[in-house]
């Protein structure tokens, strides 16, 4: 029965799939714009159980991010996203702590989207320029105790929560402790939530953070050429 339940709604999901696509290409013989699978949604479009929850996002920045603005889509989310958040914010990690652990999220989920607002908000709780700077490159913090917590942050997310107890001990030898253990865990669920929205939805960067636009440094492909001009650190005998 679950098999069959399976089957029918991959089947769906492939059905609406090529719907969407034949209308696409229709609508791009005719010169059309391309349908959204994902709307970007504002207080006159957007569902009447999110219209409140972008108003306050609104209230609160000043305006709509695109992120909220897809999530509308769904109240559900959007309302979950938001109360979490706010969760967050009421942990007794503070604010560049919670920024640290946001931030370590969205590097390992490599979104492109929250990297750099959560620059623009690491800039805002008074993080040290260097210590913004390493996060978005992924490499060490020069602080020993925000280091401990983005490396056990990031543990538990590479790990999927199973992590080694040498970890965790080390996290504990670093001043931290079990409650706090639980809020990073908190703040990879907001993270969760907003990194694979922004990866299926491919939502667009706002304009508040366009100057601050991030992709992986990952080592990329390099030529013959290249690798024969370079000279390996390691020294024969």
């Amino acid at each position: 029965m679950q098999l069959k339940s399976t089957y029918l709604t991959k089947k769906y999901c492939l059905e609406v799939e090529l719907e969407v696509l034949y209308l696409n290409l229709h609508q791009r013989s005719l010169g059309v714009q391309k349908i959204q699978m994902f709307p970007i949604h504002d207080e006159t479009t957007a569902p009447e159980a999110s219209k409140p929850l972008l108003e306050q996002a609104k209230k609160n920045l000043g305006t709509i991010p695109n992120l909220e603005k897809v999530m509308a889509e769904s109240p559900a989310l959007l309302e979950g996203y938001v109360r979490l958040w706010e969760l967050f914010d009421t942990t007794s990690l503070s604010l560049i702590e919670r920024q640290v652990v946001y931030q370590t999220a969205n590097f390992e989920n490599q979104c492109e989207y929250c990297v750099p607002w959560h620059t623009k908000l690491s800039q805002l709780a008074g993080m040290p320029p260097n210590e913004i700077e390493a996060l978005r490159r992924g490499a060490e913090l020069s602080d020993p105790k925000l280091e401990a917590l983005r490396r056990f942050t990031q543990s538990l997310i590479l790990n999927r929560g199973k992590i080694v107890e040498a970890e965790l001990k080390a996290f504990f030898r670093a001043g931290y402790c079990a409650q706090q253990a639980l809020e990073v865990i908190l703040g990879i669920a907001v993270k969760t939530m907003s990194n694979y929205t922004n990866s299926i939805a491919g939502t667009p960067l706002d304009k508040a953070v366009e100057k601050l636009t991030w992709k992986k440094p990952i080592i990329s492909m390099k030529t013959n050429t290249e690798l024969l001009g370079e000279r390996s650190g390691c020294q024969q005998l």
